[in-house]
Protein backbone atom coordinates (compact mmCIF):
# COMPACT_ATOMS: atom_id res chain seq x y z
CA UNK A 1 0.00 0.00 0.00
CA UNK A 2 1.20 3.53 -0.76
CA UNK A 3 2.37 4.96 2.56
CA UNK A 4 0.95 8.34 1.48
CA UNK A 5 -2.57 6.86 1.58
CA UNK A 6 -4.04 6.67 5.10
CA UNK A 7 -4.88 3.11 6.09
CA UNK A 8 -8.05 4.54 7.68
CA UNK A 9 -9.79 7.73 6.61
CA UNK A 10 -12.95 8.67 8.51
CA UNK A 11 -14.94 11.51 6.95
CA UNK A 12 -17.75 13.31 8.80
CA UNK A 13 -18.90 10.08 10.45
CA UNK A 14 -22.23 10.32 12.27
CA UNK A 15 -24.44 7.72 13.93
CA UNK A 16 -27.87 8.45 15.35
CA UNK A 17 -30.06 6.18 17.44
CA UNK A 18 -33.44 7.87 17.22
CA UNK A 19 -32.96 11.24 18.91
CA UNK A 20 -29.57 10.28 20.39
CA UNK A 21 -26.46 11.20 18.42
CA UNK A 22 -23.80 8.71 19.53
CA UNK A 23 -21.12 9.83 17.04
CA UNK A 24 -21.31 13.30 15.49
CA UNK A 25 -19.37 14.52 12.45
CA UNK A 26 -16.08 12.80 13.34
CA UNK A 27 -13.19 13.06 10.86
CA UNK A 28 -9.58 11.91 11.17
CA UNK A 29 -6.99 9.77 9.44
CA UNK A 30 -4.73 6.98 10.68
CA UNK A 31 -1.40 6.44 8.94
CA UNK A 32 0.01 2.97 8.19
CA UNK A 33 2.06 1.66 11.11
CA UNK A 34 0.64 4.00 13.75
CA UNK A 35 -0.50 3.04 17.21
CA UNK A 36 -3.47 5.37 17.46
CA UNK A 37 -5.47 5.83 20.64
CA UNK A 38 -9.16 6.72 20.94
CA UNK A 39 -10.01 8.00 24.41
CA UNK A 40 -12.84 9.76 26.18
CA UNK A 41 -15.20 9.39 29.14
CA UNK A 42 -17.77 6.62 29.40
CA UNK A 43 -20.58 7.15 26.92
CA UNK A 44 -18.40 9.24 24.59
CA UNK A 45 -19.19 7.02 21.59
CA UNK A 46 -15.93 5.07 21.36
CA UNK A 47 -17.34 1.55 21.07
CA UNK A 48 -20.07 2.80 18.72
CA UNK A 49 -17.24 4.16 16.58
CA UNK A 50 -15.58 0.71 16.49
CA UNK A 51 -18.92 -0.87 15.61
CA UNK A 52 -19.21 1.53 12.67
CA UNK A 53 -15.70 0.68 11.45
CA UNK A 54 -16.39 -3.06 11.54
CA UNK A 55 -19.80 -3.00 9.89
CA UNK A 56 -21.79 -4.04 12.94
CA UNK A 57 -23.94 -0.93 12.53
CA UNK A 58 -24.24 1.39 9.51
CA UNK A 59 -23.39 5.09 9.68
CA UNK A 60 -26.20 7.64 9.50
CA UNK A 61 -23.87 9.91 7.55
CA UNK A 62 -20.25 10.05 6.45
CA UNK A 63 -17.64 7.84 4.83
CA UNK A 64 -15.22 5.20 6.06
CA UNK A 65 -12.28 4.52 3.75
CA UNK A 66 -9.88 1.65 4.38
CA UNK A 67 -6.76 1.74 2.21
CA UNK A 68 -8.52 4.28 0.03
CA UNK A 69 -11.65 2.15 -0.52
CA UNK A 70 -15.09 2.75 0.98
CA UNK A 71 -16.08 -0.02 3.38
CA UNK A 72 -19.27 1.33 4.96
CA UNK A 73 -22.12 -0.82 3.75
CA UNK A 74 -20.06 -4.01 3.75
CA UNK A 75 -20.98 -6.89 6.04
CA UNK A 76 -18.76 -7.54 9.09
CA UNK A 77 -17.26 -10.71 7.56
CA UNK A 78 -16.38 -8.79 4.39
CA UNK A 79 -14.63 -6.10 6.42
CA UNK A 80 -12.76 -8.74 8.41
CA UNK A 81 -11.66 -10.44 5.19
CA UNK A 82 -10.41 -7.10 3.86
CA UNK A 83 -7.87 -6.88 6.68
CA UNK A 84 -9.57 -5.35 9.73
CA UNK A 85 -9.83 -7.37 12.96
CA UNK A 86 -11.02 -6.37 16.42
CA UNK A 87 -11.35 -7.39 20.02
CA UNK A 88 -14.39 -6.50 22.12
CA UNK A 89 -14.97 -4.57 25.33
CA UNK A 90 -17.22 -7.43 26.42
CA UNK A 91 -15.29 -10.60 25.69
CA UNK A 92 -16.73 -12.80 22.95
CA UNK A 93 -14.70 -15.96 23.29
CA UNK A 94 -16.08 -19.49 22.90
CA UNK A 95 -15.94 -20.33 26.59
CA UNK A 96 -16.34 -24.09 26.27
CA UNK A 97 -13.66 -24.39 23.59
CA UNK A 98 -9.95 -24.55 24.23
CA UNK A 99 -7.61 -21.63 23.62
CA UNK A 100 -6.24 -23.50 20.61
CA UNK A 101 -9.71 -24.05 19.16
CA UNK A 102 -10.66 -20.38 19.66
CA UNK A 103 -7.68 -19.22 17.60
CA UNK A 104 -7.98 -22.00 15.00
CA UNK A 105 -11.59 -21.04 14.25
CA UNK A 106 -10.47 -17.55 13.27
CA UNK A 107 -7.53 -18.94 11.31
CA UNK A 108 -9.86 -21.10 9.19
CA UNK A 109 -10.88 -17.96 7.30
CA UNK A 110 -7.53 -18.17 5.49
CA UNK A 111 -7.62 -21.85 4.64
CA UNK A 112 -7.83 -22.43 0.90
CA UNK A 113 -8.80 -26.10 0.80
CA UNK A 114 -12.11 -27.23 -0.62
CA UNK A 115 -14.79 -28.40 1.84
CA UNK A 116 -15.02 -31.78 0.07
CA UNK A 117 -11.28 -32.29 0.50
CA UNK A 118 -11.81 -31.88 4.23
CA UNK A 119 -14.75 -34.28 4.33
CA UNK A 120 -12.77 -36.90 2.40
CA UNK A 121 -9.68 -36.38 4.57
CA UNK A 122 -7.41 -35.76 1.59
CA UNK A 123 -3.75 -34.98 2.28
CA UNK A 124 -4.03 -31.37 1.17
CA UNK A 125 -6.81 -30.74 3.69
CA UNK A 126 -4.92 -32.52 6.48
CA UNK A 127 -1.83 -30.43 5.77
CA UNK A 128 -3.85 -27.21 5.88
CA UNK A 129 -5.47 -28.25 9.15
CA UNK A 130 -2.09 -28.97 10.73
CA UNK A 131 -0.77 -25.62 9.54
CA UNK A 132 -3.79 -23.93 11.13
CA UNK A 133 -3.11 -25.48 14.54
CA UNK A 134 0.63 -24.86 14.29
CA UNK A 135 -0.03 -21.18 13.56
CA UNK A 136 -2.56 -21.00 16.39
CA UNK A 137 0.09 -22.29 18.82
CA UNK A 138 2.57 -19.68 17.57
CA UNK A 139 0.08 -16.90 18.22
CA UNK A 140 -0.75 -18.22 21.68
CA UNK A 141 2.96 -18.31 22.45
CA UNK A 142 3.31 -14.74 21.23
CA UNK A 143 0.64 -13.40 23.60
CA UNK A 144 2.04 -15.32 26.59
CA UNK A 145 -0.28 -18.33 26.71
CA UNK A 146 2.32 -21.05 26.16
CA UNK A 147 1.27 -24.31 27.79
CA UNK A 148 -2.40 -23.29 27.99
CA UNK A 149 -3.44 -24.51 24.54
CA UNK A 150 -5.92 -27.10 25.81
CA UNK A 151 -7.49 -25.10 28.63
CA UNK A 152 -11.06 -23.96 28.14
CA UNK A 153 -11.33 -20.23 27.57
CA UNK A 154 -13.90 -19.83 30.36
CA UNK A 155 -11.33 -21.03 32.90
CA UNK A 156 -8.77 -18.36 32.02
CA UNK A 157 -8.15 -15.30 34.17
CA UNK A 158 -9.59 -12.07 32.80
CA UNK A 159 -6.15 -10.91 31.69
CA UNK A 160 -5.48 -14.18 29.89
CA UNK A 161 -8.86 -13.97 28.18
CA UNK A 162 -7.88 -10.54 26.89
CA UNK A 163 -4.64 -11.97 25.51
CA UNK A 164 -6.53 -14.88 23.95
CA UNK A 165 -8.81 -12.42 22.16
CA UNK A 166 -5.77 -10.64 20.74
CA UNK A 167 -4.36 -13.95 19.48
CA UNK A 168 -7.68 -14.77 17.83
CA UNK A 169 -7.78 -11.36 16.14
CA UNK A 170 -4.22 -11.84 14.86
CA UNK A 171 -5.26 -15.18 13.35
CA UNK A 172 -7.32 -13.19 10.84
CA UNK A 173 -4.03 -11.75 9.52
CA UNK A 174 -5.21 -8.13 9.73
CA UNK A 175 -3.44 -5.03 8.58
CA UNK A 176 -5.54 -2.86 10.92
CA UNK A 177 -6.11 -4.20 14.44
CA UNK A 178 -8.80 -2.60 16.63
CA UNK A 179 -8.41 -3.20 20.37
CA UNK A 180 -11.37 -2.27 22.58
CA UNK A 181 -10.10 -1.66 26.13
CA UNK A 182 -7.39 -4.36 26.00
CA UNK A 183 -6.07 -3.49 29.48
CA UNK A 184 -9.45 -3.75 31.24
CA UNK A 185 -9.18 -5.91 34.35
CA UNK A 186 -5.38 -6.11 34.25
CA UNK A 187 -3.07 -5.26 37.15
CA UNK A 188 -0.19 -2.76 36.67
CA UNK A 189 2.35 -5.46 35.78
CA UNK A 190 -0.02 -6.96 33.21
CA UNK A 191 -0.65 -3.52 31.72
CA UNK A 192 3.09 -2.97 31.30
CA UNK A 193 3.44 -6.37 29.61
CA UNK A 194 0.47 -5.53 27.36
CA UNK A 195 2.16 -2.32 26.16
CA UNK A 196 5.27 -4.31 25.28
CA UNK A 197 3.14 -6.91 23.48
CA UNK A 198 1.30 -4.27 21.41
CA UNK A 199 4.62 -2.74 20.32
CA UNK A 200 5.93 -6.20 19.44
CA UNK A 201 2.81 -7.02 17.43
CA UNK A 202 3.10 -3.75 15.51
CA UNK A 203 6.73 -4.43 14.62
CA UNK A 204 6.47 -8.17 13.95
CA UNK A 205 3.34 -8.05 11.77
CA UNK A 206 3.79 -4.55 10.31
CA UNK A 207 0.38 -3.63 11.70
CA UNK A 208 -1.54 -0.45 12.32
CA UNK A 209 -3.27 -0.49 15.70
CA UNK A 210 -6.25 1.57 16.83
CA UNK A 211 -7.16 1.15 20.47
CA UNK A 212 -9.76 2.35 22.93
CA UNK A 213 -8.38 2.53 26.44
CA UNK A 214 -9.25 4.25 29.73
CA UNK A 215 -5.86 3.81 31.40
CA UNK A 216 -4.28 7.18 30.64
CA UNK A 217 -0.64 6.32 31.53
CA UNK A 218 -0.81 3.37 29.13
CA UNK A 219 -2.09 5.36 26.14
CA UNK A 220 0.23 8.29 26.83
CA UNK A 221 3.24 6.01 26.80
CA UNK A 222 2.14 3.76 23.97
CA UNK A 223 0.28 5.74 21.31
CA UNK A 224 1.81 7.81 18.53
CA UNK A 225 -1.31 10.00 18.34
CA UNK A 226 -4.60 10.34 20.16
CA UNK A 227 -8.16 11.34 19.31
CA UNK A 228 -10.53 12.35 22.10
CA UNK A 229 -14.30 11.93 21.90
CA UNK A 230 -16.78 13.62 24.23
CA UNK A 231 -20.53 13.13 23.76
CA UNK A 232 -19.77 11.70 20.32
CA UNK A 233 -17.78 14.71 19.11
CA UNK A 234 -14.06 14.91 18.36
CA UNK A 235 -12.67 17.51 20.77
CA UNK A 236 -8.92 16.91 20.32
CA UNK A 237 -6.53 15.21 17.93
CA UNK A 238 -2.74 15.10 18.01
CA UNK A 239 0.37 14.00 19.86
CA UNK A 240 -0.20 12.59 23.37
CA UNK A 241 1.60 15.46 25.11
CA UNK A 242 -0.46 18.05 23.19
CA UNK A 243 -3.75 16.27 23.84
CA UNK A 244 -2.95 15.91 27.54
CA UNK A 245 -2.45 19.69 27.82
CA UNK A 246 -5.58 20.62 25.85
CA UNK A 247 -7.98 22.55 28.14
CA UNK A 248 -11.05 20.96 26.52
CA UNK A 249 -9.66 17.49 27.20
CA UNK A 250 -8.75 18.36 30.79
CA UNK A 251 -12.26 19.62 31.40
CA UNK A 252 -14.00 16.69 29.74
CA UNK A 253 -11.83 13.78 30.78
CA UNK A 254 -8.36 14.14 32.26
CA UNK A 255 -9.29 16.51 35.05
CA UNK A 256 -10.65 13.71 37.22
CA UNK A 257 -7.60 11.48 36.81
Amino acid sequence: MDSAIPILNVQHLTRRFGGLVAVHDVSFQVAPGEIFGLIGPNGAGKTTFFNLLTGMIPPSQGNILYQGRKIHGLAPHQIAASGIARTFQNLRLFGNLSALENVAIARHLHQKNNIFEGILGLPKAKKAEQETYDRAKELLDLVGLTGKYRQQAKNFSYGDQRRLEIARALALEPQLLLLDEPAAGMNPNEKGALSDLIRQIRAQFDLTILLIEHHIPLVMGLCDRLAVLDFGELIALGLPEDVKADPAVIEAYLGDE
